[in-house]
């Protein structure tokens, strides 16, 4: 039999939706904000030659360079204003985090600090954001200036300059996005991110399509991307719609002369807990030097600095060492991820107040390891779904010989857009949920007015 919120959920529709004025105020806010991420995407950063860039760019395209400006919705190929996007926000956290875990003082915050030690670890994220942005942004600036015919007026005025309009461009962001959050629906900095790849999906299948028709890629090669790119999509659903039950007993309990509890319900706990915050880490913490070093490598280097070449084609799609780093980087934080958002400990600690137990299972520290042991085996599996769907298509594509378009079509922005368009969707159910019992809340209020 289904439950009350299930019914409720089957009779939402879009009479339910018209009613629910929050969820209009929040997706319009939701949809300005995005609209004024996109129109900061076009404006470029004073003092460079567009045309000189873009070839510049077009050298670059299919390494990391093209993978950041991805993530950026073209931002890097306009050197925009938001060219850093939010990548240096999402490397702060991670490092912030991090340091949750092993650094006494911040751990005692994460732990036992509660809500006001939850807003100091945040606000050490945006200092650690700033300093980020700043080595970023510099290490952008000099490799520009450095590039004969790239900047009007290279030196010192271009190179502060910069840094002040990319770190700024970051720390909106990283505030937008903090407002989406609160004020809009879904989770902002995935939104923005999102909204990225999605504002280029269009331009890239015309991209594909075309250099079909002129024979640059072969219609097999246009066949195999878009047959991989469902194939991904329907995986990637299948998986995160996947889930553990774990059945939970409550015990009869009577009080007078009538029994209460007996109830059961059901822990649900899915493959992929992480969610799309691994491969968004990963994709972070490579693209922090590897920008910088990709505009390095195209500037006039002194003979000390000769290895930056070397690195730059290292960090280039396909190659052994990206794809190694970026797989153990997406299986670390799928298993560090997955141990902040669940804790076992906590969970069962949580049971054993209310009575319950698992079938089998003593309340305490059994349940917890039980609880413990099933969530890493899921982990595993959700890790190696992750690591797979995002390296499949550098396998399948060839790596560096695919187009720069396919790369919207690879399992890493698929991922992206499939996950947040799930929890998006997910959280704007809640909203229409939350609407519907206040509207019956208030209906049996009246109710029992009337019948006084």
């Amino acid at each position: 039999m289904a439950s009350a919120a299930e019914q409720l959920a089957a009779n939402m529709n879009f009479a339910t939706f018209q009613k629910a004025t929050e969820l209009h105020k929040r997706l319009w806010f939701t949809l300005i904000a995005l609209v004024v991420y996109r129109i900061g995407t076009y404006i470029p950063i004073p003092g460079i030659d567009p045309d000189q860039f873009a070839k510049l760019f077009e050298g670059q395209s299919k390494g990391l360079l093209g993978m950041f400006d991805m993530f950026s919705g073209g931002a890097v190929q306009r050197m925009a204003i938001f060219s850093l996007n939010v990548m240096p926000y999402i490397s702060a956290s991670i490092i912030v985090q991090l340091l949750g875990t092993v650094y006494p003082p911040w751990e005692k915050l994460r732990k036992e600090g509660g809500e006001a030690g939850r807003k100091q670890l945040n606000q050490y994220t945006r200092y650690l954001t700033v300093v980020l942005a700043i080595f970023q942004s510099f290490g952008i600036a000099v490799g520009l200036s450095s590039t004969q015919g790239l900047v009007s007026q290279p030196g010192a005025f271009f190179i502060l300059s910069t840094v002040a309009t990319l770190t700024g461009g970051t720390m909106f962001l990283m505030w937008l996005g903090e407002q989406i959050t609160a004020r809009g629906v879904g989770n902002g900095v995935s939104l923005i991110i999102f909204s990225g790849i999605v504002a280029r999906l269009p331009i890239a299948a015309a991209q594909l399509l075309s250099q079909a028709r002129t024979g640059q890629i072969s219609g097999f090669t246009l066949f195999a991307i878009a047959a991989v790119a469902v194939a991904i999509i329907v995986f990637i659903v299948f998986i995160e719609r996947s889930q553990r039950r774990i059945l939970i007993l409550y015990p009869k309990r009577q009080m007078g002369n009538r029994m209460f509890g007996g109830d059961t319900s059901i822990l649900p706990l899915k493959i992929n807990t992480a969610g799309v915050i691994p491969p968004i880490f990963a994709s972070s913490l490579l693209s922090m030097p590897g920008m910088a070093v990709s505009f390095l490598a195209k500037a006039n280097l002194p003979n000390w600095a000769q290895w930056v070449p070397g690195v730059a084609l290292q960090l280039q799609h396909g190659q052994p060492t990206f794809m190694l780093l970026y797989a153990v980087m997406i299986i670390f934080f799928s298993f560090f991820y997955t141990s902040i958002v669940f804790n076992p400990d906590e969970v069962a600690e949580n049971l054993r107040k209310y009575g319950a137990n698992l079938p089998g299972i003593r309340p305490g520290k059994r349940t917890a390891e039980y609880l413990d042991q099933v969530l890493t085996r899921l982990t595993v599996l959700g890790a190696a779904y992750i690591t797979l769907v995002c390296l499949l298509p550098e396998f399948l594509y060839g790596g560096g010989n695919t187009p720069t378009s396919g790369a919207y079509f690879g399992g890493t922005s698929i991922l992206i857009v499939v996950t947040v368009t799930m929890d998006t969707v997910a959280q704007i159910q809640s909203h229409l949920l939350q609407h519907q019992y206040e509207g019956l809340i208030k209906k049996s209020k009246l109710r029992g007015g009337r019948n006084r």
